[in-house]
């Protein structure tokens, strides 16, 4: 093994000096238990809480959104005693939820928020959760948008269109691929448009229901006799898909 000279050493530890002066400074400090915010029997009531509200919207929320009402309000009572701001804001959203569902069935929107945000609920230190706050957050913010009218028909989502965009985008890049072999593969063509008019009618998509329709129709002239209709026929169902293309890319998500 190599030796170092003595002075290289020295050199080496008076470098390191500052850090390890830090480091045990802060040692006793790493081990150490954090005290608790809350008393422990506030947040035994907080986590016994979380979890009725969850396991009641999990088994009964959609089919029976009364039970939910009760079990909101034994949340936000414990909210209050809290004091906390985060708290009260999130219970007070979660009230507005339960009077929502008593007068209309749940979105997707408000479906998706609720569950992710009971779920989050159960995390595991409940009050004294490191994130705790900054979870109450988000979720009140997110179970605020959801309450608010959807500027989108059939309460569509941001998620629901990109996934639909992506998939007519792979189903109009098919039916150009259809378009050039020979002879033309018209089933193709038809089994694609056929898909993409289905998805598009279930999310109120109308202008692409249409404008995919219409290829249907032009497809039909490809088994015309004359080679002159299926030539022009081609040609429509190309101008038609680069319509698709341009409506995909106006989607807003």
């Amino acid at each position: 093994m190599a030796q170092f000279p003595d002075d290289d050493i020295e050199k080496t530890r008076s470098a390191l000096a500052p850090t390890m002066d830090a480091m045990a400074s802060i040692l006793p400090w790493v081990g150490k238990t954090q005290p608790a915010r809350y008393p422990p029997e506030l947040n035994k009531r907080w986590q016994t809480a979380c979890r009725n509200l969850a396991d009641g919207w999990s088994k009964h929320g959609r089919s029976a959104p009364e039970t939910i009402r009760p079990r909101v309000f034994a949340l936000l009572a414990v909210a209050i005693e809290t004091g906390e701001a985060d708290c009260l804001r999130f219970g007070e959203t979660l009230a507005s939820v339960a009077d929502h569902l008593e007068h209309k069935a749940p979105g997707n929107r408000l479906s998706a928020a609720l569950s992710a945000a009971t779920e989050a609920l159960l995390d595991e230190g409940g009050l004294e959760n490191p994130h705790f706050g900054e979870r109450l957050r988000h979720f009140t913010g997110r179970l605020e948008t959801a309450l608010r009218p959807s500027s989108k028909p059939g309460e569509r989502s941001d998620v629901l269109d990109r996934l639909f965009v992506q998939d007519a985008e792979e189903r109009v890049a098919r039916m150009h691929e259809a378009l050039e072999v020979l002879p033309i593969d018209v089933y193709a063509i038809e089994l694609e448009a056929s898909e993409l008019i289905q998805h598009a009618e279930q999310i109120e998509m109308w202008g692409i229901y249409h404008l995919t329709r219409q290829v249907l129709n032009f497809t039909l002239q490809l088994g015309d006799a004359s080679e002159a209709v299926q030539d022009q026929a081609a040609r429509d169902i190309e101008q038609q898909l680069l319509l698709i293309e341009e409506a995909l890319r106006s989607v807003e998500y």
